[in-house]
């Protein structure tokens, strides 16, 4: 789906990743779920463009919903680029803890497991091999992403910030759309290692100037980062 010149989206509110493109190709952040790969070859074509034109993968971080079709793209020779806290995760050699879960409601939940497992969740490959990358970096691929580390739901979680689509990928820094209990609008994401860190960290982007924040489960937000983080700590542990 196009949301803007340069900038489309793949999935759902379930689990969703972004395609960055430019004169220069595409440049892919966080690779969904297994099943994502038809619909990232159907975008592709009706961007008139192939997976000859994808340059690279940026991770927000390593969880296995976000690194879905990640190996198969490796293997075509498209390099894909984490944190280097979060490389032994999406490598498959650190599991995360069975924790951060908080609330759950019945229906919302199944509908994710159940999104998730028609799509190849239940059977992630790790990605082989990855290029890592540190606080800061700006990265050599279309849009030319900017990293933001903002740990907490993981060690290397990042934000990703590209202007040149007035847009930032928050990855599971925030979410607009709980998995766990389908609440919606900005908030903290499940599964967070380290919420108050999580939270702490959502400052670094107040600096930010973007009209677009792009998570990796929920709706996009097109109301600009700071509304994005005033809604966010409204619901925030500790607030």
């Amino acid at each position: 789906m196009r949301l803007a010149p340069g900038l489309h989206r793949i999935g759902s509110d379930f689990v969703n990743c972004y395609l960055v493109e430019d004169a220069a190709g595409i440049t892919i952040v966080d690779a969904g779920l297994p099943g994502h790969w038809r619909e990232l070859d159907a975008e592709l074509g009706r961007m008139e463009r192939s997976l000859d034109d994808v340059r690279g993968i940026v991770l927000t971080h390593g969880d296995t919903d976000h690194i879905g079709f990640a190996e198969r793209l490796r293997r075509s020779g498209v390099a894909v680029h984490v944190h280097e806290l979060d490389a032994g995760r999406a490598r498959g050699e650190v599991k995360k803890p069975n924790s951060g879960w908080g609330p759950v409601k019945v229906r919302p939940l199944l509908g994710f497991l159940w999104y998730s497992a028609r799509r190849g969740g239940l059977r992630i490959r790790p990605v082989a091999e990855v290029v890592t990358f540190t606080d800061g970096a700006t990265l050599d691929l279309p849009g030319s992403p900017r990293i933001i580390h903002v740990p907490g739901h993981t060690p290397g979680s990042v934000a990703v910030h590209v202007s040149a689509v007035d847009a930032v990928f928050v990855g599971d820094a925030m979410t607009t759309r709980n998995v766990l209990t389908g609440e919606s609008g900005p908030r903290p994401a499940p599964f967070t290692l380290q919420p108050q860190e999580a939270t702490a960290s959502i400052a670094r982007l107040e600096a930010l100037h973007a009209a677009w924040v792009l998570p990796g489960h929920g709706p996009p937000w097109h109301g600009g980062v700071a509304d994005a983080i005033r809604e966010y700590r409204r619901t925030a542990p500790g607030r």
